[in-house]
């Protein structure tokens, strides 16, 4: 399996797991997570994350095993 590539993105890659993770974990929507990321002071706009959960999503929950901090609650 390739690893995910971060190459080319303006925010680094911490701060878009955690955005794809809050908006798969939760019944956010786009913008919710956008809200919230602001309240952190993390200008996105909501197009942003959903680019991220397509792109990243699927890499993201694929690559998700036990005791994996940056998976914590998603079920395998």
């Amino acid at each position: 399996m390739t690893p995910l590539s971060y190459f080319g993105y303006r925010f680094p890659p911490d701060i878009i797991q955690r955005a794809v993770w809050m908006y798969l974990r939760s019944t956010l929507s786009f913008r919710d997570v956008e809200e919230l990321l602001a309240e952190r002071g993390i200008g996105v706009v909501y197009e942003s994350i959903r680019r991220w959960v397509l792109t990243f999503g699927p890499g993201i929950a694929r690559s998700c095993g036990p005791g994996d901090p940056l998976c914590d609650g998603f079920d395998n």
